[in-house]
């Protein structure tokens, strides 16, 4: 009979999990004896912060989890910082590490990758963490993550396997369990929502990532409805650009809070509403008209702005139910452009440029699909640019907040979708938290741009601190020869000056069978 580690690639793949993330150990060897010939793809990152991003990236584009293996102790505390970022953000990601024998969890005796509970550390940033602790009790596992990620509101699960355990006999597969149906809306309570969206005089819809699912139901509801359309961050793209009814993700600008403010009726959608969700981080939006809230996560409808009419239900069932029961088409489009009107001519000019340049990327290449990171130019990106299509753009600057996630997030865009024109925009204060992950594209062979924003140093953090007449200490870093490092992974390098510089070395690195860095600088770039 097989092990449970040398069985294990087959019962992720029979549950639709076909990538693996993960570095090699003394305890996690024996995850790998049975991935030849299981259909699973095992990319090997330099970290498994980097690892935990990267099947971010990969669920990011196609909703679907990827696994990480990671060892005990530092694969684990490594990877948490990408598990509360995908946490953050809704993502699914399936973690399984290895843990001590039995006999020995909770001793401590010094062995080693030892901690205290490396059950309750993950558990922090999980949906749940399980200790498997019979080979029987694997398959219940995995599929009690599948019932998350497929069910539920999808972030990710821990599942850790002691020694003696992934190297005991395991049983026979089972079939895995089918997934549970996500909840759909009560059928009184959508007759509620439509009736007050029916009698309202100037209703707005605030879209959010748990509409990016199903973006042909939201857009569908949203044109029914006739109403001003507000997304979030991880909702951009549900409507196109230009489309007659899209405000903009523009939650924190003054006209927008006001019209948020003064509507009669708010309908949200798969949003937390919170301050990663609205941008604004002083406080939270004001509605004084009636809340509708929709959410697959009973607990959100109470948080930060309560619902007048609380909804628990699949923002995909919820739109496709509404849309039938509405019998009023609003005329928003005036409205919604009155909004941008307003808003755009006011944003920092250095957002509008940041707006222009991804605008020009996007009209060059149909499809772009852009991974970012916490640097300026996504801060810009974030207010003033509108991408073609959901889930492709996507940032660490929402929910979690780290560094470094941009690089490794494009990558496991990239190996989802390799025929999509992937493109990695960070900064060069983040890039120096994952740089090694250069070295794991040049030796996936991805065609990745690394768009590396560089004003030498933490840009962002050093205006913040001005402006408060705070010491500038800390921010003005060494900035390195990136070229020269990219290079030395055997990754391309170029820098690009122009617009038209851009768009070539984007053509090129398209094209290159491995990753190119494009190095923008940014006081060049302030004058495009």
């Amino acid at each position: 009979m097989a092990s449970v580690g040398e069985i294990l690639p087959r019962l992720l793949k029979a549950r639709g999990i076909d990538t693996a993330f993960g570095i090699p150990g003394v305890h996690t060897v024996e995850f790998y004896r049975g991935l030849p010939g299981s259909g699973v793809t095992h990319i090997t990152p330099r970290h498994e912060q980097g690892a935990g991003f990267m099947a971010d990236g990969y669920a990011r584009v196609t909703g679907r989890p990827a696994v990480c293996l990671v060892i005990s102790g530092p694969g684990v505390t490594n990877i948490a910082t990408a598990m509360g970022q995908a946490y953050a953000d809704s993502m699914p990601m399936l973690v399984i590490s290895s843990v001590h024998a039995r006999a020995d969890l909770g001793r401590g005796e010094g062995r080693l990758h030892e901690l205290q509970d490396q059950s309750a550390l993950a558990a922090g940033v999980a949906a749940f963490s399980r200790t498997v602790m019979e080979p029987a009790a694997l398959e219940p596992a995995l599929d009690a993550a599948m019932a998350v990620f497929h069910g539920a509101r999808p972030r990710p699960v821990h599942i850790e396997i002691p020694l003696d355990v992934l190297t005991a006999e395991a049983p026979e597969p089972g079939r895995p369990a089918s997934h549970p149906a996500r909840p759909r809306p009560d059928a009184a309570a959508v007759a509620e929502a439509a009736q007050r969206l029916d009698a309202a005089n100037a209703p707005l819809l605030v879209l959010g990532g748990g509409a990016a699912g199903s973006p042909e139901a939201a857009r569908g509801l949203a044109e029914r409805l006739g109403a001003p359309v507000i997304p979030t961050i991880n909702a951009k793209g549900i409507l196109p650009p230009g489309h007659p009814l899209l405000v903009g993700s523009l939650l924190p600008e003054a006209p927008v809070r006001d019209a948020l403010e003064g509507a009669d009726v708010v309908l949200a959608v798969g949003t937390e509403l919170g301050e990663t969700d609205t941008l604004l981080f002083d406080g939270r939006p004001r509605m004084r008209g009636d809340l509708i809230r929709v959410d697959i996560d009973p607990a959100q409808l109470a948080r930060n702005v309560p619902a007048r009419v609380g909804i628990v239900s699949d923002a995909g069932a919820f739109c496709a139910a509404l849309t039938a029961e509405l019998t009023r088409t609003h005329e928003g489009a005036g409205r919604a452009a009155a909004l941008r009107d307003q808003v755009r001519p006011a944003l920092d000019p250095a957002y509008l440029a940041h707006g222009r340049i991804l605008d020009l990327v996007a009209a060059e290449f149909p499809g772009l699909v852009v991974a970012g990171d916490s640097c300026q130019p996504v801060y810009g990106g974030n207010l003033a640019y509108d991408p073609p299509a959901p889930r492709s753009w996507f940032n660490s600057s929402t929910g979690f907040g780290t560094l470094g996630y941009g690089l490794p997030a494009a990558m496991g865009a990239k190996i989802a979708r390799p025929g999509a024109p992937v493109v990695a925009l960070i900064g060069d204060g983040g890039i120096q938290f994952t740089l090694p992950e250069i070295a794991t594209a040049v030796e996936a062979g991805l065609s990745l741009p690394i768009l590396l924003w560089n004003n030498r140093g933490y840009g962002e953090i050093k205006t913040y601190m001005r402006a408060r007449d705070i010491p500038e200490i800390g921010v003005d870093i060494l900035t390195p020869d990136f070229a020269v490092l990219a290079q030395g992974f055997g990754a391309e390098a170029v820098a690009a000056r122009t617009p038209p510089e851009l768009v070539a070395a984007l053509k090129a690195a398209f094209a290159a069978g491995r990753p190119t860095l494009i190095e923008i600088d940014d006081a060049v770039a302030r004058e495009w």
